[in-house]
């Protein structure tokens, strides 16, 4: 059944399939992921045992543990004991296994401490935008920020080496251009012949990511005329933003960026929840009420950012509106069955698909 109202995100809903791979029909790559997340496991309770001093955290941590890995030796004897077996599926059980021993947020601390650190140089990295005064150059660099913001991703074991460096170490390990899926010059030139009424941005990572990759995007879209609403997940998932956490980095950015503070007290930059519990997005199970806000507010650019959101789903989606895919791709094995190298960069943009 059709989600409410999804004709205005979704080009043909009914044919809607936000995973990218069946890991069922594709045998090698259901071998890898199930012993990739395997592997994960180990990341995941160090983790936990290092940044919590609850005197139950490893008993509680074992049974994460255990919860986890058996049902990955169940999904490898019956690869349809939880539903359709797909990268989604498997960080979803993940999310679940980890809260069921009261782990909510795991990197609840990591996120605070990264988001403060990345908010310090909010305002050199504006500045910097603002010297470019070309506006090809400028959105390029704007671009390229965005990918080198979701290099911070604490799901992704090819990026641990960078998590304590920052945005510039990031703009330097990125894919030089040509990218592997190389839509700038298409979104440049859309830029330069129309100015969106409303884009909805579906967001990924805490830290560098949000703050210096997507703020000053949004920043760039607000000066243009555009108006922003930031979709985030409701629940903590891996170092991603959540809702609530978005609306107090944008309540400490509006102090260092009057652009910012200005879209904020007029309603022309919103938060809202996109209802996801997980690092993926599946349309079919957004909230209703960003679903009516996109409606009502006549979103006509879609931005989808991050491996999960743009790559793992809905990577051949076709949406109703311009869009944009942004990503780059932090596991070398799947970057070899795109075709490139670890570190590959995914820019795709698509115009409105013409109604027949």
């Amino acid at each position: 059944m059709e989600h409410f109202g999804l004709s205005h995100i979704l080009y043909e809903p009914d044919k809607y399939n936000p995973d990218t791979l069946d890991l069922l029909a594709d045998e090698e790559a259901r071998e890898y992921w199930l012993c990739t997340c395997e592997k994960l496991v180990e990341k995941y309770v160090k983790f936990a045992l290092v940044n919590n001093n609850d005197p139950t955290v490893e008993i509680r941590a074992l049974k994460f543990k255990t919860c986890y890995v058996e049902a990955l030796k169940e999904l490898r004897i019956n690869p349809l004991a939880h539903g359709q077996l797909t990268i989604r599926l498997l960080l979803d059980i993940n999310e679940t296994c980890l809260r069921s021993q009261g782990f909510f947020d795991l990197w609840k601390q990591q996120k605070k401490f990264e988001n403060e650190g990345a908010l310090a140089s909010l305002s050199s990295r504006l500045a910097e935008i603002d010297a470019i005064t070309n506006d090809r150059q400028r959105w390029t660099e704007l671009c390229r920020g965005v990918l080198a913001g979701n290099m911070f991703d604490w799901g992704a074991q090819a990026v641990t080496s960078i998590l304590d460096c920052g945005l510039y170490e990031a703009l330097e390990k990125i894919q030089k251009r040509p990218w592997l899926f190389d839509g700038l010059e298409k979104w440049l030139d859309k830029l330069e012949k129309t100015v969106h009424h409303c884009a909805a941005i579906f967001v990924d990572n805490s830290g560098v990511d949000i703050v210096l990759g997507i703020l000053p995007f949004v920043r760039g879209l607000l000066l243009r005329g555009t108006s922003v609403i930031l979709c985030a997940n409701e629940w903590p998932a891996l170092n991603d933003v959540t809702n609530i956490e978005l609306e107090e980095i944008l309540q400490h950015a509006s102090l260092i960026c009057p652009v910012l503070a200005a879209a904020l007290s007029t309603g022309d930059l919103v938060v809202k929840s996109s209802g996801q519990r997980g690092p993926c997005l599946d349309f079919r199970t957004i909230s209703i009420g960003l679903c009516t806000e996109m409606k009502v507010r006549g979103v006509d650019l879609i931005i989808l950012e991050g491996m999960g959101r743009a790559l793992h789903t809905n990577f051949n989606a076709c949406l109703a509106v311009d869009s944009l895919k942004l990503a780059v791709v932090k596991n070398a094995w799947l970057a070899q069955r795109l075709g490139g190298p670890l570190f590959s960069v995914i820019f795709i943009y698509e115009d409105t698909p013409i109604r027949t």
